[in-house]
């Protein structure tokens, strides 16, 4: 019990290290003093970080640019180590390069692992994950599992995750996405990571439905709210229950759009103290409004405490950070060439800083915004900001999942010594990845064959740790149809079945 005590009340610091934009990073281990470091991150929105329980950064996710030259355009994710190199096995992620599709999640009552879960929301819809080893490398990472599917449905740019009660497991949302199959959607799907896995839970028709494909979930700091907004102008709260994963008590603020103004909505983030909700939006001039959830009509009430009515700059993500500060990002824009990457020379004060909302517990002007008033020390910022959660929130005291409980769940990933094989083909770079956990042999072979039983693809000699074993397959020339893919190992053999067309 004491250690359990301790644990949460040590080294609150897994969110101490920022990396995002254009090599930017932020470094919040001083007190009141966050200073500014260069990263490798290339990314116009989507990135995550986590660091270990004493503020040092362990590796951080980026959906950069990488792929828009290397004709990958939906599997541009990448993860980089501690030394800001890309991770062993770490390039390839499926995603795209949007604003919010990442999330870093440490495996509960596991040091050594992480999972990188990662959405699908143009292309390759779904929801998937990797998984990261620290304790591979010498202690600087690499990714053992890669591009496991989870759902496949389109997904909305919008992922978060919260801790359960018990302040060890983590609760992931995920939310489904309209916009390409023509109709509106509200159903969120709800998955619990436990020391035993990642086990679905259960799905929710609740809310506005929206067809945007573009909506922002943010929890307060307590983790029992939530607030959500979308690029059709709605905002909206619920509840939730950090035991059961349950949302309920759905508070409409602002309905969708339905004529001028057209606030396109981009962000959102909770004050520390839960009364107050800010709302950034993009068009038709970036703002930032301050909205008080005591009030029964919030958005008719709103405090506008910034805007920009020159086509400078883009406004972007909002973010509540360690030091009690909301920080906001912009991405500069002259309102006629594409901004993704930028110029290597275009340098100026509206893409090197980021603006900070430096008391956010206060009303109106109270809260004392300042725009681009932190320097990212040469580095630039696009839209994003890291997409992570709160790492130390600590255990719902007095509910009745407060203490630590091992659940009945069936496990999706297997325990070493229950081997099991996952294949997931992506048809639009004819790639085939090739999973395995829970292995006790060491040096695997993996072998293909099609549908007549002729062998397509064998390699042997290849080696799993820990474990795990992961391969990406080229599939490029081969047949439409049905295919089985072998893994044998001394201890085991698995198959499994995937269709190419």
């Amino acid at each position: 019990m004491f250690l359990f005590i301790g644990s949460h009340c040590c080294g609150q610091n897994r969110n101490n290290i920022w990396c995002f934009g254009d090599s930017a990073g932020i470094d919040f281990n001083l007190a009141n003093n966050p200073l500014p470091i260069h990263s490798r991150a290339k990314s116009r929105g989507s990135c995550a970080s986590i660091s270990d329980t004493a503020g040092n950064l362990q590796f951080y996710y980026s959906c950069d640019t990488w792929g828009m030259f290397n004709g990958f355009p939906h599997n541009n994710g990448r993860v980089f180590n501690n030394n800001h190199k890309i991770m062993q096995n770490g390039d390839k992620i499926i995603t795209a390069l949007w604003y919010w599709e990442g999330l870093i999640l440490n495996k509960p009552a596991d040091s050594s692992l992480n999972y990188l879960f990662t959405i699908g929301v143009t292309g390759n819809y779904g929801l998937y994950y990797s998984i990261i080893d620290m304790s591979l490398d010498s202690g600087r990472g690499a990714v053992t599992q890669k591009n496991i599917q989870l759902l496949p449905y389109a997904a909305n740019d919008g992922l978060t995750a919260v801790k359960h009660g018990n302040g060890r497991d983590w609760w992931l949302i995920y939310r489904k996405d309209g916009i390409y199959a023509g109709w509106y959607d509200n159903r969120i799907y709800t998955y619990l990571i436990s020391p035993i896995g990642i086990n679905f839970v259960d799905s929710q028709a609740i809310g506005a439905a929206d067809s945007s494909g573009f909506m922002r979930y943010v929890f307060n700091r307590e983790g029992t709210k939530l607030a959500m907004v979308s690029a059709e102008g709605v905002i909206e709260t619920f509840d939730f229950d950090r035991c059961t994963g349950v949302l309920s008590n759905h508070i409409l603020i602002r309905p969708r759009n339905n004529g001028p103004p057209w606030p396109a909505l981009w962000s959102c983030a909770f004050s520390p103290n839960s009364q107050y909700l800010y709302v950034s939006n993009i068009e038709p001039y970036s703002k930032v409004f301050q909205l008080d959830l005591q009030n029964p009509q919030p958005w008719l009430n709103l405090d506008t405490i910034y805007v920009e009515t020159n086509y400078t700059y883009a406004g972007g993500a909002l973010k509540l950070a360690p030091d009690g500060k909301i920080y906001y990002a912009c991405a500069y824009y002259d309102g006629f060439n594409y901004n993704f990457p930028y110029p290597d020379t275009l340098y100026n004060i509206y893409n090197t800083h980021l603006s900070v909302i430096n008391s956010p517990d206060s009303l109106g002007a109270a809260c004392n915004f300042t725009p681009f008033s932190f320097y990212l020390g040469g580095a630039r910022t696009y839209w994003g900001l890291p997409n992570n959660p709160d790492y130390d929130l600590g255990p719902l005291k007095g509910s009745p999942c407060d203490t630590l409980q091992w659940t009945n769940l069936t496990p999706n990933l297997s325990p070493l010594g229950e081997g099991k094989l996952y294949a997931t083909y992506i048809a639009a770079w004819e790639k085939l990845f090739v999973n395995a956990s829970g292995l006790k042999g060491k040096n695997v072979t993996v072998s293909i064959y099609d549908g007549r039983g002729s062998l397509k693809f064998e390699v042997r000699g290849l080696k799993a740790v820990n474990g795990y074993f992961t391969l990406d397959v080229d599939c490029a020339g081969w047949s439409d149809g049905l295919y089985v893919v072998h893994l044998s190992a001394e201890k085991e053999r698995l198959s499994k079945k995937f269709i190419k067309e």
